[in-house]
């Protein structure tokens, strides 16, 4: 780490190459295709060797690591305008698809696309990462009652989300 620090890039591609599946698996989970899940991790891998000098808590640095992940992740979304309403998906799905099987056609992943942008951070981190909602909180630079609600807000909405799948199953 404290070599990476120092702008050694075969220390910094060791340590990037142990969070490079998490990285890759948290830009798929926002951008949704292979290329652009790539890109986002080059970038990560860019951003983070460009500013690895300022981190400040080595203990820290899969949590860092990700969160620029997120952030690149968006701005590539922002960039591409792909960002889509999730009841907007639904109906076209619906209309178009209407005699697929439902419980095909809506995933974990779509019901994740429920969630606006923040609950989605605490979602993924929480569960996808495992973190406490205090390394959450820490991550993402929020109050950690803020972090409680986007949690259970987001929750919430996947769980209407998934009444609303067994709903059409029957």
């Amino acid at each position: 780490m404290k070599e990476a620090q120092k702008g050694n890039e075969k220390a910094f591609l060791e340590l990037f190459q142990k969070y490079e599946n998490d990285i890759y698996r948290t830009a798929f989970v926002y951008v949704k295709n292979q290329e652009d899940a790539l890109d986002v991790v080059q970038e990560t891998a860019y951003r983070a060797f460009k500013s690895i000098k300022d981190l400040k808590e080595p203990n820290y640095i899969k949590t860092w690591i990700i969160k620029i992940t997120m952030s690149c992740s968006i701005d590539i979304l922002r960039k591409q305008k792909k960002v889509v309403e999730w009841k907007s998906e639904i109906e076209s799905a619906l209309v178009n698809d209407y005699e697929k099987d439902i419980s095909l056609s809506i995933t974990l992943e779509q019901l994740i696309n429920l969630l606006n942008e923040n609950e989605k951070q605490v979602i993924v981190l929480r569960y996808y990462f495992d973190f406490t909602i205090k390394e959450v909180s820490v991550t993402l630079k929020i109050p950690l009652g803020t972090a409680k609600t986007l949690l259970y807000r987001g929750l919430s909405k996947l769980r209407k989300g998934l009444k609303w799948e067994e709903f059409y199953e029957k």
